[in-house]
C-alpha cells in the first residue's frame, strides 16, 4: 500500500448557527485501504463528508475551516459534481436507482456513450444515438471488476436489496479516475450473508488500488476488513488507529467515552415498590420505513423512567410510532395489563397513555393553533376536560383553558407573547415545551417522550428533564423515554434498552460501563465478544 495519501483532510472545523459540530478534525486514506469511520449519532460523519463532497449545506452556511486535499494537491470542492472530477464517489445507503431500468443503463446513466448525429449536432447530445454495446461492455467490465454475475440486461425492478446495492457500486466503479469511494452504512438493509459478500466486494476493490471510507456503526465489521479507522465522538478527532492495534471494546469505549457532563444529577437507582408491569411489549413489530422493530420483548415497570437508545435507523422511533398506531403492527402492547386494540385508532389515548412526538411540526402540534388551544386539544377531545354544557351540547370553558396554560406556560418557561400567540411561530425549543405540556395535560398513567430534548438549548433541556423526574417521582407517573441522546438517558433513566437492528441489543443500568453501550450500539455484547475472543 502507497504511503501517498489520496486524501488528506486537514484542521476541519464546521460551525452551524453557532454550534460547533466539528472541530480541528483530521482525516488522513491511503490508496488501497479501507478506513472505517466511527462515531455515534451527531458525531460529525456526515458533516465531514458533506464538506467532502462539496454539499450545498456547507457552502450555503459559511463554508468550513480547514485543507482538503487529493492525492497532495490541494482543491477546493464546491459541490458534488467537482468531487466526482476528482475521482471521488459514494454508494448510498438509501438506493438511487432507476427501477424499470437495466442493469447497464442504470450503472451509465448520465455518462451515456452515443454516436452525434446530423439533428444531435443541430440541437444537442440529447439526440445522439446510444452505442449499447459499447455500454453493456462497460457495464460487464464493471461487474466482473467487483466480481459479480448478473445478466446487464435485467431490469434492476426485481434484483434482491443486496444485489441493488452491488450495482450501485458498479456505477461508481464504472466512472473514469475513481480513487476513493465513500461506502455510507452499506450492510444496513442487507441480509448477513450479502453484507458478507459485500465485505468481499469492498475488499476486490481496495486490491484494484482504490480507497475506501467506511462508514458504520458494526464494529465486527470494521474489525474483519478495515485496515485502519478513524473514531469521532462530540465532532473531535478521538483516534486514528490501525485496526491491529485495538479491540473492538476499545473501539466501544472511545466512541462513547466521554466526561459525562450530565444534564441533570444522575437519578439514584431505585428499588421500585413492585415489579407490576406499566407497559409491556410481546412479540411487538412495527413496519415504519426506516425504523422497523422486529419481535420485540420489553417489560417496563409501573412507576419507572426507561430509555430506548441507539443509533439513528435502528427502530427506536418505530416503537412510539407504532404504539401510537401510525403505521401496521403485530404483536401486542399491555397497559397496565390491558392489550391495546391497534384497529381502533386512539385506543393508546384512551388507555391513558400520552405521546410527545419526535416531530412535533408534522405530528405533535396544531401550527395555526394558539398555545392555549394547543395545550388543551387532546384532554379536550379525549378526557372531555375544559368543557361545559351536558351530553353532546359541551362548548369549551375558556376560563379553565386560559387559567391552565398559564399554569403550564409558567412550569416549562414557555417563552411567548402569551396563551393566545400562534404555536408556529414559537421557536423549536418553546415548540417542544408545548409538546410535553399537552401530553401532561391528560393526566397519563403512562408517558412516552420521544426526543425531549431535541433543538433546545442546555437551560431548557435541565428544566425539561428536572420535571419529567419531579412528575415520576411526585405522582408514580411510568415514562418511557426515546432519545438519541445517551448523556440524557443515563442522566434520568432507571434501566437503558439499546435498540440495534429493530430488537433490544442489552438492557443497561445507566452507570453501566462506556464500553458496555458502545458495543450495544453496535449491536453487540461484552459476551458476544468473549466468544469471539474464546473462538
Amino acid at each position: 500500500m502507497s504511503e501517498q495519501a489520496v486524501l488528506s483532510m486537514k484542521g476541519i472545523s464546521k460551525e452551524y448557527f453557532g454550534n460547533k459540530v466539528l472541530k480541528d478534525v483530521d482525516l488522513l486514506v491511503k490508496p488501497g485501504e479501507i478506513h472505517a469511520l466511527v462515531g455515534e449519532n451527531g458525531a460529525g460523519k456526515s458533516t465531514l463528508m458533506n464538506v467532502l463532497f462539496g454539499m450545498p449545506v456547507i457552502h450555503s452556511t459559511g463554508g468550513f475551516e480547514g485543507e482538503v486535499k487529493i492525492a497532495g494537491e490541494k482543491v477546493e470542492i464546491m459541490n458534488p459534481h467537482d468531487a466526482m472530477n476528482y475521482g471521488i464517489g459514494m454508494v448510498h445507503q438509501e438506493f438511487m436507482l432507476i427501477p424499470d431500468f437495466t442493469i447497464t443503463e442504470n450503472i451509465k446513466v448520465g455518462r451515456e456513450i452515443g454516436t452525434p448525429t446530423i439533428f444531435s449536432k443541430i440541437l444537442g447530445p440529447a439526440l445522439d444515438v446510444l452505442e449499447r454495446k459499447k455500454m453493456r461492455d462497460d457495464a460487464n467490465k464493471a461487474l466482473k471488476r467487483i466480481g459479480l454475475n448478473i445478466e446487464e440486461y435485467v431490469k434492476v425492478a426485481g434484483l434482491p436489496i443486496g444485489y441493488k446495492q452491488f450495482v450501485e457500486i458498479a456505477r461508481e466503479i464504472d466512472k473514469t479516475g475513481i480513487k476513493l469511494l465513500v461506502f455510507d452504512e452499506p450492510t444496513a438493509v442487507l441480509t448477513e450473508s450479502e453484507a458478507e459478500r459485500l465485505c468481499q466486494i469492498m475488499q476486490r476493490i481496495a486490491q484494484q488500488g482504490i480507497a475506501i471510507i467506511f462508514i458504520t456503526h458494526r464494529l465486527d465489521e470494521v474489525m474483519a476488513i478495515a485496515d485502519r479507522l478513524t473514531i469521532l465522538r462530540d465532532g473531535e478527532l478521538v483516534d486514528q488507529v490501525s485496526t491491529d492495534e485495538v479491540t473492538v471494546v476499545d473501539i466501544a469505549g472511545r466512541m462513547v467515552g466521554r466526561k459525562m457532563e450530565r444534564v441533570v444529577d444522575i437519578k439514584e437507582v431505585r428499588q421500585l415498590s413492585s415489579d407490576e408491569a406499566g407497559l409491556e411489549l410481546k412479540n411487538f413489530s412495527v413496519d415504519m420505513p426506516g425504523e422497523q422493530v422486529k419481535s420485540m420483548n420489553v417489560a417496563i415497570k409501573k412507576g419507572e423512567i426507561f430509555g430506548f437508545g441507539g443509533l439513528a435507523g435502528q427502530g427506536k422511533l418505530g416503537i412510539i410510532n407504532g404504539i401510537m398506531g401510525l403505521y401496521p403492527v403485530e404483536g401486542d402492547v399491555e397497559v397496565h395489563g390491558k392489550k391495546l386494540n391497534f384497529s381502533k385508532l386512539g385506543d393508546a389515548l384512551e388507555n391513558d397513555i400520552a405521546f410527545v412526538s419526535e416531530d412535533r411540526r408534522g405530528v405533535g402540534l396544531l401550527l395555526g393553533e394558539s398555545i392555549e388551544d394547543n395545550i388543551v386539544f387532546s384532554a379536550m377531545q379525549v378526557r372531555n376536560k375544559f368543557t361545559r354544557g351536558a351530553g353532546p351540547f359541551r362548548l369549551a370553558n375558556k376560563k379553565q383553558i386560559r387559567e391552565h396554560a398559564l399554569k403550564m406556560i409558567d412550569i416549562f418557561d414557555i417563552r411567548s407573547t402569551g396563551p393566545r400567540q400562534k404555536t408556529g411561530s414559537l421557536s423549536g425549543g418553546n415548540q417542544q415545551k408545548v409538546c410535553l405540556a399537552r401530553a401532561l395535560t391528560l393526566d397519563p398513567k403512562v408517558l412516552i417522550v420521544a426526543e425531549p430534548t431535541r433543538g433546545i438549548d442546555i437551560g431548557a433541556k435541565k428544566l425539561v428533564l428536572e420535571y419529567l423526574i419531579r412528575i415520576n417521582a411526585e405522582e408514580g407517573m411510568t415514562i418511557i423515554i426515546i432519545s438519541s441522546e445517551l448523556v440524557e438517558l443515563r442522566s434520568i433513566c432507571d434501566r437503558i434498552a439499546i435498540v440495534s437492528e429493530g430488537k433490544v441489543a442489552e438492557i443497561l443500568p445507566p452507570d453501566a460501563s462506556d464500553v458496555a453501550f458502545g458495543l450495544a450500539m453496535s449491536g453487540l455484547s461484552a459476551e458476544d465478544v468473549d466468544q469471539e475472543v474464546e473462538g
